[in-house]
């Protein structure tokens, strides 16, 4: 009964294709936004400096504890924190370790979000991601 149990576990996990486990980070970790400051106004291209405090950046691809890369959610907001963050025009990926930016913004309201991915562009457990800032780009 056990051999069953235990064969017919091993075949719904092998069904269900691979699981993508999360890196773990430090409670006291943190990611923020140095430029541009929330509510500022701001010409295209938008000048951004990315912070990290408690972990270290790491490009994508390499696995190594207490790691990361940074990702910018642009007028996003995360929606699966259990998955890889998506690559459009609304999250930006960071893979080679980078920590600053320019990003082409259209006239307007926008909101920017700092989320540290994994080797994997898996968002670390617990989340290690910024506050939610806005900007206007004049």
């Amino acid at each position: 009964m056990i051999v069953r149990s235990a064969v017919l576990a091993m075949l719904a996990l092998s069904i269900a294709g691979p699981v993508l486990a999360q890196s773990p980070s430090p409670a006291t970790a943190k990611v923020f936004f140095i430029e541009p400051k929330n509510g500022a106004e701001v010409a295209s291209p938008v000048s951004v400096k990315m912070g990290l405090e408690g972990m270290e950046i790491a490009p994508a691809g390499t696995e190594k504890p207490n790691t990361g890369h940074h990702h910018i959610l642009i007028n996003k907001t995360l929606e699966d924190p259990a998955s890889p963050i998506p690559a459009d025009d609304n999250h930006k990926h960071f893979g080679k370790g980078q920590t600053e930016t320019t990003l082409e913004l259209k006239p307007g309201k926008h909101t920017l979000q700092l989320v540290l991915g994994d080797h994997n562009h898996a968002p670390h457990k617990p989340l290690v991601q910024s506050d939610v800032i806005s900007i206007t780009v004049k």
